[in-house]
């Protein structure tokens, strides 16, 4: 299998099965290292751009098999977005990955987009247009542009469209700052963010557990909590783990995390990266949040991270299909269950203790509205602090957190 071949597999799981690309792409494969590369830029590309590949060549045809379909949006991402691959390299081998019945259209559909260049709507919505353009359903343009204006609805689709940015965080329980400082191509972005030039994810001090792949929005989540060594704190939603380290990292390894998650596949992971990153002080323990425990008791807890399933909208540059895969049923569903899991766990915190609610999306109904909603089930409780980072801000993912107190 060559790397386009390779791609338009991963592209159709990805539009067809409801695939998640990162995914798809982490099992094992024969590609060079430069042909994963080509491979993750084909396939990201063509994913963050579809509706408007589509565009270019839904109106010269009638009929379309799916698979066909994702060839075409791929060529096409080839031909205008990437000038390092000839056209004609371009069309000839998408002639070569067409079915037999299908090469003749595929060739004449492509030269056909070629020829006439790139193409825009004219719809009289304009942010229907710009929907189309960047590559966001509509409905969800609609919901950014009620909750935040259309100009913020826009900006955000438009950092969703860029190749997004790898942040490292460093781990100070087996590396200094200084330390991690002094290497190449490192740069830090805050007290514990940083950037590299290299893929941090082949480097030795990521696989010795010194540093791990956080987005510098994630990683302030935990210091929110302003945890402690000694302190006992509930991460109820856990896996796979990042802000669990970085808490056992911030507690210096003293005290006690008991970390949840619903599956035991991801206990594991989350227990893998405890053994890689040096961290003792974790239990992990499957458990559905959303109900209570009978192994804990009420107010145990100095500390509380709710980091709730959600939608993900604050991370369609890392996975694009997101926005194609959630549903505006999905959100009711989501919102019910975060406000199930902040009830379910809120009594397990002590008097003066701090709870954490925190999302990677950007929806009210998901985040301030499930704010609003817990201060008025729970009067214990006092609102610290409220914010939503929006990701064309600092080149982040997007994130909301609310920071609790109880009396």
């Amino acid at each position: 299998m060559n790397v386009r071949e390779y791609a338009l597999d991963a592209i159709y799981r990805v539009l067809n099965d409801h695939g998640y690309a990162n995914l798809i792409m982490r099992n094992e494969n024969e590609l060079s290292e430069a042909d994963q590369a080509l491979a993750s830029e084909l396939v990201y590309g063509t994913i963050r751009n579809v509706s408007f590949l589509e565009f270019q060549w839904k109106d010269l045809v009638q009929h379309i098999e799916p698979r066909t379909a994702a060839l075409l949006d791929l060529s096409v991402y080839q031909l205008q977005y990437l000038d390092r691959i000839p056209p004609y390299a371009v069309i000839n081998e998408a002639v070569n990955l067409a079915n037999r019945n299908q090469k003749n259209f595929v060739n004449a559909v492509l030269h056909k987009v070629l020829k006439r260049g790139m193409v825009h709507p004219h719809e009289r919505d304009a942010l229907a247009n710009r929907a189309i353009e960047l590559s966001h359903p509509l409905w969800l343009m609609k919901l950014w542009a009620a909750h935040y204006g259309i100009d913020t609805a826009i900006r955000i689709a438009e950092h969703d469209q860029k190749r997004p940015v790898v942040y490292g965080r460093i781990n100070t329980l087996k590396c200094t700052k200084e330390e991690l400082a002094k290497v190449p191509g490192i740069s830090f972005v805050s007290d514990y963010s940083f950037l590299y030039d290299a893929p941090i994810a082949r480097t030795d001090f990521f696989k010795s557990g010194k540093v791990v792949v956080q987005d510098k929005a994630s990683a302030l989540i935990p210091t929110l909590l302003e945890v402690a060594p000694g302190m006992k704190v509930l991460d109820v939603c856990a896996a796979p783990g990042t802000k669990t380290q970085e808490m056992a990292m911030l507690m210096k390894n003293e005290g006690e995390i008991i970390a949840t998650d619903l599956y035991p596949d991801r206990i594991r992971l989350l227990n893998e990266l405890m053994r890689k990153t040096g961290v003792s002080i974790v239990h992990a323990e499957a458990a559905d949040a959303t109900k209570a425990n009978e192994n804990w008791q009420k107010e145990s807890f100095d500390r509380i991270l709710v980091d709730a399933p959600c939608s993900g909208l604050g991370d369609l540059s890392h996975k694009p299909e997101i926005r194609f895969h959630v549903t505006p049923e999905d959100l009711d569903v989501l919102a019910s269950t975060q406000q199930q899991i902040l009830n379910a766990n809120a009594g397990y915190l002590k008097s003066k203790g701090i709870l954490v609610y925190s999302t990677c999306t950007l929806n009210k109904k998901e985040n301030e509205q499930q704010t609003k909603k817990f201060l008025q089930a729970h009067p214990e409780f006092t609102l610290i602090s409220e914010q939503t980072i929006f990701p064309y801000e600092e080149n982040t993912d997007g994130f909301y957190a609310a920071q609790f107190r109880r009396a």
